[in-house]
């Protein structure tokens, strides 16, 4: 079996909440390397950036980017891909960026009964599945989308994070 290459993934912490969370880039970067492996994405030369921020942060980027006034959970900004395939010495592609809010993601892991660690997974998983083009605006790639996370929660040893709840139609 060919040794895969995970994507270069940066942890920027920008919020001091981050810092009663010390393994959130150890958790960040095993649940990234794991989706990467999964899905079998060409991904190996790229990279991403995931910023872990607070409510305050990820409102004002879910406004100005979405039109939303309200903080969210993750939010995925996935990076223009060049159209020429990549020539040696060439940067890096970046996938995008991905910024999870510790105050919301701590509120539903708490309210859904769940460990930190294991909801902090699943949204990373969740940015990054954003980041390589899948998305949840119909039924079907929803539910595409959410099989995809939970195999992959899966590997991880979590349980699946959709499994408690009802299908919203």
């Amino acid at each position: 079996m060919p040794h895969l290459i995970h994507p270069m993934t940066e942890v920027l912490v920008v919020a001091d909440c981050w810092q009663d969370v010390p393994d959130a880039e150890a958790v960040i970067q095993r649940a990234i390397a794991t989706a990467a492996e999964a899905v079998d994405a060409d991904v190996g030369d790229a990279e991403l950036a995931i910023m872990l921020t607070d409510d305050s942060g990820i409102r004002t980027l879910n406004s100005n980017w979405r039109g939303i006034d309200k903080p969210t959970n993750v939010l995925s900004f996935p990076a223009l891909q060049p159209t020429a395939p990549q020539k040696p010495g060439d940067a890096p592609r970046m996938l995008g960026d991905i910024a999870i809010a510790y105050q919301t993601m701590r509120r539903e892991a708490d309210d859904e009964g769940r460990p930190f660690d294991h909801h902090l997974s699943h949204l990373a998983v969740h940015g990054f599945l954003h980041l390589i083009g899948y998305d949840h605006e119909t039924n079907d790639d929803a539910e595409a989308m959410e099989r995809l996370e939970t195999d992959i929660l899966a590997q991880l040893g979590i349980p699946d994070p959709y499994a408690d709840r009802e299908r919203m139609d």
